[in-house]
């Protein structure tokens, strides 16, 4: 036994030695992340920076618009601005955006620097804007999702925040907008965060393994650190020293009394961590995928409503809707377009026994028998949420999944499909916004509920579970630092030879 507890303690040393820095480094700058999150751009603040689409005379027709783009497959259609000026943008299956001028129908060629630059001046109300060239990646664009509009170009803005926008090279939309101080903060937040310094490319196998390895080591090391500090601590009696613990250099006793109070806390955030890399893909679904398509029934390149852009806009401007997106959809084999205003509130434009009518949300029913098609398997159970719940919520700009739309009511579908798949519907645009089966669940549970402590009852009094991340992460911060001293006398050459002594076992 006396062995065994010897080998756990070097172990615990020299993992702790390799790992102290970077413990405190995750620790500081998640911190940093629960106020100031990833470059992104919020679905609000694109459509904000958008004018309202005219009323008379605005664009020419989506037919002609398609034949225009060449893109006869496409399974997204909208209207929107780019620069100040109308255009439609639309893609095929597997294809890079298009965009065809919605006055002209002339259709998009290569972006290039002058095209950059208005649509940077108009994504800042006319601010002055200089270009500063274009960039494939770099350290605030490794998102996925910009993957289509690689190259990027970058322009600089002159306002008050010296906002950086990055300018799509398929069709010259704002795909990103990085403020001056959002950057800076990043340095020692999310970049620092997820050791984007080592990534390359969107798609970085490398850079995944060195952080699941990483983490993975942080694990085995808080895991001993906790086993050896229980077992140095005398729960009953006490040292010759006086003291429950035998450490008297003030940098080992501090280490080890911080780590019985704060070292679970650090286990926890280290293993969610490494579950936020889903391992070895232990989380990918495992069973057929919802599948959008079959939900839909169509797409607006065969499937349209017979109106006009300008004749949109008019039933719209009725309701007192001042939409600045329009965008063409099929929702169970049923024509509609979906209009987006400046806060992104939605309106849906529907055909209706007196000819079109402008709605709020989709009628429940209807979302039901289109939602039945999204997998080949009965429907277990049907729910409507008028509230989040630990499932479907929303979270703050700051976080990972801030730009995720989450709009109440939602609808929930339950499938009898060997996963157990779970379906939830935006019940304002048809949308299938969150699809997750068994083990995709259980990803939710190890990696959300242990990193973020998203539970309804804690995000319903936000700045309560941030005070509380706060002081726990201070907790562990300071655990670090202790570990950081610890390591430096470890490895001072002069000191090699003189282990920092515990007090005699009495």
């Amino acid at each position: 036994m006396g062995r065994f507890k010897r080998t756990l303690y070097l172990v615990h040393r020299w993992t702790g030695i390799a790992m102290c820095l970077l413990m405190a480094a995750w620790f500081v700058s998640g911190m940093v992340m629960l106020f100031v999150g990833y470059p992104k751009l919020m679905p609000a603040e694109r459509l904000a920076a958008l004018p309202p689409l005219g009323q008379q005379a605005c664009c020419i027709g989506p037919a002609q618009a398609l034949a225009a783009g060449g893109v006869p497959d496409a399974t997204s259609l909208v209207l929107t601005t780019i620069g100040s000026t109308p255009h439609y943008v639309m893609r095929g299956a597997g294809g890079a955006p298009v965009a065809v001028d919605a006055l002209t129908g002339t259709r998009h060629g290569a972006v290039g620097r002058e095209a950059a630059l208005n649509a940077g001046s108009a994504f800042a109300s006319g601010a002055a804007a200089r270009y500063a060239g274009s960039v494939t990646e770099d350290r605030w664009t490794h998102s996925r999702g910009l993957n289509p509009h690689r190259p990027l170009h970058v322009v600089e803005l002159q306002d008050a925040a010296a906002t950086r926008v990055y300018v799509s090279s398929a069709t010259g939309q704002v795909v990103l907008d990085a403020p001056r101080a959002e950057r800076y903060w990043n340095f020692v937040g999310a970049w620092l965060h997820w050791l984007y310094m080592l990534k390359n490319q969107p798609q970085d196998p490398v850079w995944t393994w060195t952080v699941i390895g990483l983490a993975a080591v942080g694990v085995f090391s808080s895991v001993t650190g906790i086993v050896n500090g229980v077992w140095r601590w005398r729960f009953a009696g006490r040292y010759k020293s006086g003291s429950r613990t035998p450490y008297r250099e003030s940098a080992m006793r501090w280490h080890h009394m911080l780590g019985l109070t704060f070292g679970a806390i650090l286990c926890t955030w280290v293993f969610s961590g490494l579950m936020s890399m889903n391992p070895a893909g232990i989380f990918d679904a495992s069973g057929a995928k919802p599948d959008s398509a079959a939900m839909q029934g169509g797409s607006p390149a065969t499937v349209r409503l017979p109106l006009q852009a300008d004749a949109v806009l008019a039933l719209l401007a009725k309701e007192h809707f001042a939409a600045r997106e329009l965008e063409w959809r099929v929702l169970g084999g049923e024509p509609f377009i979906l209009a987006r205003d400046a806060a992104n509130a939605t309106r849906i434009v529907r055909a209706s026994a007196g000819g079109y009518a402008v709605l709020g949300e989709w009628p429940e029913a209807t979302l039901r028998r289109a939602a039945a098609r999204a997998l080949r398997y009965p429907v277990a159970s049907f729910e409507k949420l008028a509230a989040y719940d630990a499932w479907y919520y929303a979270r703050d700009a700051a976080s990972m999944y801030g730009g995720d739309e989450r709009r109440l009511p939602a609808l929930r579908m339950v499938f009898a499909d060997p996963s157990a798949t779970w379906v939830h519907i935006d019940m304002h645009t048809g949308q299938l916004e969150l699809s997750a089966d068994r083990s995709q669940r259980a990803g939710r549970w190890l990696f959300n509920l242990l990193h973020s402590w998203d539970v309804p009852a804690l995000l319903a009094v936000n700045w309560l579970r941030v005070a509380v991340l706060i002081v726990l992460s201070t907790g562990g911060v300071l655990l670090s630092v202790t570990a950081v001293i610890i390591a430096c006398r470890r490895l001072r050459p002069a000191r090699r030879m003189q282990p920092l002594k515990a007090s005699p076992q009495g």
